[in-house]
């Protein structure tokens, strides 16, 4: 029987197993930043542990950093997290990207764009959105701060090896339909908890046809549905996108990883512990209603109804409506929004911001909405200055701000205000992720763009 993609890098990286217990995996890449690492710093200190492989570790701030200016963190935690990072770095002798300089952003987005994450990797790090980088073809997992402590001092992991799952996409996006989408509308057909136990490998028509770009935004939501980790196979499209970036493969080297990558797929004969098959021309712009991002409909639907439902989905979707201040049966199009938010690690890349200003070129922001546009690192922001995509957006109204993951969490300023609601480009509509009392909606760049013009949620395709 053949191998999936997921079995082939999981076996070449297997150290040993551990009978009736847990596989001992070799880790290529940790990724570590200023919230989950202090504790793991101390552990390896108390017990007198040197960093194993400190150059396979790379980390930088990102949860903490304002995205308004970044010369002082006015908040006495997160500055002290993030001068902590920096402290065990330098001690360490870890390659830290500080604060404000041009190696800087959301680690789930310089990791790929510098060619840090490579196909056939195995990656970890101490966020539950290390999946983005499955897009290259890795397999990428995150987990917790004592497993961060493990990976420091051995290089190695413990961990049970998940089931397997193919997600197939079949066909082509309509207009406006983009990465985004497809991930919210999978997470409304399979629920928050359908890939719980599995990894999940994306296949299809459709996927291939995705940027890198977008691949990364659909691994990144990988988590989202309970998955351990999703993953793309690479292809020409993941070669042209690492060709040349800083840390990847240079001359003969290149040649030679491109030869291994083009091996990294899965099998024509591989089965999975179970496969599911979408069509492309079944998804449209979507938007959530609820505090979890499963609870999601298309933009031109209507919040559903408590008629035939069990006694306990009725008390969980009455939960999430009052939260959200929504109705069932109720039509979300049209509804006022207060804040627009285009970043983080799901949406903060060079192609979002292409997306955006697409949309709101020539016209002019609504008085009534605050926009906070953050590119998820400095080579993002960069980009948007050379391609003058900062001058699209500053003619319509809006300010490009630092790299930050910004409004994604309430862990730096760009909090919303309690009972303000926003549409969000980011992962997560939990109640008080945003802030305490805010309300998410969670969408697309395009959908952001277009509500953001509007001063209401709004379908791109009527703009």
């Amino acid at each position: 029987m053949g191998k999936t993609l997921f079995d082939k890098i999981w076996d070449s990286h297997v150290v040993q197993v551990i009978p009736d217990g847990p596989t001992q995996l070799y880790i290529d890449r940790l990724y570590a930043h200023e919230v989950t690492s202090p504790q793991a710093f101390d552990t390896l200190r108390d017990k007198g542990i040197k960093v194993f492989r400190p150059e396979q570790v790379v980390a930088m701030p990102d949860h903490n950093t304002p995205s308004d200016q970044q010369e002082v963190i006015n908040d006495p935690i997160g500055r002290k997290q993030v001068e902590t990072l920096a402290r065990n770095c330098a001690e360490f002798g870890i390659r830290h990207f500080a604060m404000g300089t041009k190696d800087n952003g959301i680690i789930h987005v310089v990791g790929p764009e510098k060619g840090l994450s490579l196909p056939g990797m195995t990656i970890v790090c101490g966020d539950s959105h290390t999946s983005t980088h499955g897009a290259v073809g890795a397999l990428a997992m995150g987990i917790g701060t004592s497993e961060v402590a493990e990976v420091l001092a051995s290089q190695c992991i413990l961990q049970s090896k998940p089931k397997t799952m193919r997600i197939n996409i079949e066909g082509e996006l309509q207009k406006g339909v983009v990465a985004k989408d497809i991930a919210l509308y999978i997470m409304a057909k399979m629920t928050t908890s359908g890939a719980t136990g599995y990894a999940v490998e994306y296949a299809g028509s459709t996927i291939r046809n995705l940027s890198m770009e977008g691949r990364l935004t659909l691994s990144n939501l990988s988590i989202e549905m309970g998955s351990r980790a999703g993953i793309i196979a690479p292809d020409e499209t993941t070669f042209a996108y690492l060709k040349g970036r800083e840390y990847a493969p240079k001359g003969a080297e290149w040649d030679k990883a491109v030869a291994f990558w083009r091996t990294l797929k899965s099998d024509d004969d591989a089965v999975f512990d179970k496969e599911i098959t979408y069509r492309a021309e079944d998804i449209k712009p979507r938007i959530t209603y609820g505090t979890n991002p499963g609870a999601g409909i298309a933009i031109d639907e209507t919040v559903p109804v408590l008629d035939g439902m069990s006694e306990a989905e009725k008390a969980q979707l009455t939960v999430q409506l009052n939260y959200m201040q929504f109705k069932p049966g109720q039509k979300l199009e049209g509804t006022p929004v207060d804040y627009c938010f285009l970043g983080a690690c799901t949406n903060g890349r060079i192609e979002d911001f292409r997306a955006f200003a697409s949309v709101v070129k020539g016209k002019k922001k609504s008085p009534n909405v605050v926009a906070w546009l953050v590119p998820g690192s400095w080579l993002v922001r960069q980009q948007i200055i050379d391609e003058g995509i900062d001058k699209i957006l500053e003619e319509a109204g809006f300010e490009l701000r630092l790299p930050s993951c910004s409004s994604c969490l309430a862990m730096n300023p760009d909090k919303v205000p309690a009972g303000k609601l926003a549409i969000s480009t980011s992962n997560r509509n939990f109640v008080g992720r945003q802030g305490p009392g805010a309300r998410t909606v969670l969408a697309s760049p395009l959908v952001v763009a277009a509500s953001a013009i509007t001063g209401v949620i709004t379908d791109p395709r009527k703009l």
